[in-house]
């Protein structure tokens, strides 16, 4: 996945993070990540925020890419913590987000976040104490052929966000896709009931979804309290 990744990368990174159009200039494709910014972010504040003040959030984006929405990500929440499996991925977003001191990009193992080991989220703050708020991810886990690794990754999530908190993400919904293990571009798809069934193994309340049946199948995970 990482070779594959970051040969897309060097090839046209800003087409495989966003295939709208096959030429992008960086300005439209950094107002594209604003969009959705605005689209899945903005107006789900009663879900994301739950009362917080924005700028005292901490936030994770998992498959940041070059960054196309990390940017807008980091000009409205207080520290936001981007991760990416491709090397190539990870230059280019740090390369974009050079003017954003609260915005933390790392390079991943493609499996989970053990990339923001131990050390790495102390030397951020980010302890039993100082939990994440937030947790996205989009049209990133529709290219993932494992369901075990994108449950890794929920878990992984979980671990790190505060009780209460939200993991908002996309997945492949389409059953007429067909994955194979070694795809790094078609994921597996996911049912209702396989999403429900993910979110109480892995400790989360599946409170809403939506686009159930095509490609963009978006989840609202809600990590449930430990009296729950």
């Amino acid at each position: 996945m990482r070779r594959d990744w970051d040969r897309r990368a060097r090839e046209n990174a800003l087409f495989y993070v966003a295939t709208g159009q096959d030429q992008w200039s960086e300005a439209e494709f950094y107002h594209s990540g604003e969009q959705t910014f605005r689209g899945d972010i903005l107006t789900d504040l009663d879900n994301i925020c739950q009362g917080k003040n924005p700028r005292e959030m901490k936030v994770l984006e998992i498959g940041c890419g070059a960054g196309r929405v990390t940017r807008a990500l980091g000009g409205y929440f207080g520290e936001v913590y981007a991760v990416d499996i491709s090397r190539e991925m990870v230059r280019q977003a740090r390369r974009s987000l050079a003017g954003y001191p609260n915005v933390h990009v790392v390079r991943n193992n493609g499996r989970d976040l053990s990339a923001l080991g131990g050390g790495w989220w102390s030397r951020l703050g980010i302890g039993r104490k100082s939990q994440l708020d937030f947790a996205f991810s989009c049209i990133v886990f529709q290219h993932i052929s494992s369901r075990e690794i994108i449950e890794s990754y929920v878990r992984e999530v979980h671990r790190r966000l505060r009780p209460g908190g939200l993991f908002k993400f996309q997945v492949q919904g389409n059953p007429r896709v067909e994955s194979v293990p070694e795809d790094t571009w078609v994921g597996v798809s996911f049912s209702e009931r396989e999403a429900r069934r993910m979110a109480a193994r892995c400790g989360f309340e599946m409170r809403y979804h939506s686009g159930a049946g095509t490609q963009y199948y978006w989840l609202w995970f809600f990590k449930q309290s430990d009296a729950r």
